[in-house]
């Protein structure tokens, strides 16, 4: 099992910019795909962006040119660095493994684009 902690959220303002950072637990991170999610208010969790274990990257439409996913294995970290942002990326901010496993969801981080 894979243990996640997201962290770096915080308040912003529309074009704005924010570095999300997911720490994981184990001994084995380097071998696993990772994602980005998120879920607004009334919405259902979607994929935001993923990366595979050799650094394919891949990302929603809604966030293309404008978020970067990336990892550093030997911090067993996951980054976002989001840029541009708008009031539609307001979210609880999640990372976990693709495909994503029910026990590794954490509290994730609120992002919240706001004037």
């Amino acid at each position: 099992q894979v243990q996640l902690v997201e962290s770096g959220g915080g308040l912003v303002q529309p074009g704005g910019s924010l570095r999300l950072s997911c720490a994981a637990s184990g001994s084995t991170f380097s071998i696993y795909a990772m994602g980005w999610y998120r879920q607004a208010p009334g919405k259902q969790r979607e994929l935001v962006a993923g990366i595979t274990s050799g650094g394919t990257t891949n990302y929603a439409d809604s966030v293309k040119g404008r978020f970067t996913i990336s990892r550093d294995n030997a911090k067993n970290t996951v980054y976002l660095q989001m840029n541009s942002l708008k009031p539609e990326d307001t979210a609880v901010y999640y990372c976990n493994l693709r495909p994503a496993v029910w026990d590794s969801w954490g509290q994730g981080t609120q992002v919240t684009v706001s004037s």
